[in-house]
């Protein structure tokens, strides 16, 4: 019987001396979507609280409930995922004891929300003990959410496998619905009138369906983010061409009018233009992760292949890939800014200008050459708008 905090501090102690026992690095309680046909197949997982390398204790009360269930703790493994029974709330709930009464414990707040509202195979624990590949449609959302709760840094998880582990599915006001239970129930649906609006179907939620963001962000279109993305505060997401796919977003306000594919990461004060596009690992890039720099513009339909320093420009239209050939202008002013890098050559291909500063990339509308030199524009964004 737990009565006391200092009985509390002495129960976790004894857990955490447990033989092979493991602190995690993430954990918290997922609500499942199942399958309409399916019930074993999850569709997705929704968490309400992530726990990163914090709050130990709690973890471990929900790791012993567990074990006193009679469920294995195998921490070998990578990650755990159990279904939550009410035994294990109430358990849970007796050791907080202590804490009950008293403000500011989320975890606790969860765990009395969850007792509510619960329904057998609706809640899941879900531990992350190491970062490997994800095993389970669980642990990929609880990566996601680390993703987009800026929690973990862009490229900072293994998601290695996650897009095979995720159903295909059709997504009605962000409810995810089996295709092959439509199909199967297409005429009783459509002939009752009761066919569900589909918006879309991937493999992937949006953005908004789990994530709230900061007072200061623009999301105009709710299709234009998908989970796993990461946008940080006062970021603009335009309609039209604009997307930010997941694994990928600002690390700073920006302007997004064109596309950041998977894996890319946009620094603070730039503006990607209408239609641009930065490559992503699948797509032109050879598999390197680009990342555009701060206070860059990427004019309306350029595209860039290639990492890009701070204060760089690429002109509208134009494509920076790594194997594009630029004839070099302004050696001196840029070798002034890139101090590490010789400017040894008259010609480079963009590969070898990857990660450099003040680079305004550029095609002369009379040879056709396309050029790289200086950029003399200091590029602001509107404050008013972030």
């Amino acid at each position: 019987m737990i009565n006391t905090k200092e009985d509390f501090l002495l129960l976790v102690k004894q857990i955490e001396q447990k033989a092979n026992y493991k602190k995690p690095h993430a954990f918290g309680i997922a609500r499942l979507d199942r399958g309409q046909l399916n019930k074993n197949k999850i569709l997705q997982a929704s968490f309400a609280l992530i726990n990163y390398e914090q709050n130990y204790a709690s973890a471990a009360i929900m790791l012993e409930a567990f074990a006193r269930r009679g469920v294995e703790l195998d921490f070998s493994k990578s990650e755990f995922v159990e279904l939550l029974k009410l035994e294990d709330i109430d358990f849970a709930l007796s050791c907080f004891k202590p804490f009950l009464e008293e403000e500011g414990h989320k975890n606790i707040d969860l765990l009395k929300v969850v007792k509510d509202k619960f329904k057998d195979d609706e809640f899941a624990f879900v531990c992350l003990f190491e970062d490997k590949e994800p095993l389970s449609v669980e642990s990929v959302y609880l990566k996601l959410y680390l993703l987009s709760t800026k929690k973990v840094p862009l490229r900072g998880l293994n998601l290695n496998g996650a897009f095979g582990l995720l159903h295909n599915v059709a997504w009605s006001e962000d409810k995810p619905i089996e295709l092959e239970y439509l199909r199967e129930n297409e005429m009783r649906l459509k002939m009752s009138k009761q066919y569900p609006k589909i918006d879309f179907v991937d493999k992937f939620p949006r953005f908004l369906a789990h994530i709230i963001p900061e007072d200061n962000t623009r999301i105009l279109e709710s299709s234009k983010v998908r989970m796993g993305a990461s946008l940080a505060a006062g970021t603009t997401i335009m309609p039209g061409a604009s997307y930010v796919n997941f694994n990928a977003g600002t690390t700073g306000a920006c302007m997004v009018e064109g596309r950041i594919s998977s894996s890319a990461i946009v620094g603070e004060g730039s503006d990607i233009g209408g239609g641009a596009s930065i490559l992503g690992v699948l797509s032109g890039t050879s598999g390197n992760a680009i990342s555009v720099g701060k206070a860059c513009l990427l004019g309306a339909n350029s595209v860039t292949g290639i990492s890009l320093g701070d204060n760089c420009i690429v002109d509208a239209g134009i494509a920076v890939l790594e194997g594009t050939k630029f004839l070099l202008k302004d050696k001196e002013e840029l070798q002034k800014v890139n101090l590490g890098f010789d400017f040894n050559k008259e010609m480079y291909k963009g590969i070898e200008l990857k990660n450099l500063n003040a680079l305004h990339f550029r095609q002369d509308s009379i040879s056709g050459a396309m050029i790289v030199g200086f950029n003399k524009k200091a590029i602001t964004l509107n404050a008013a708008l972030h």
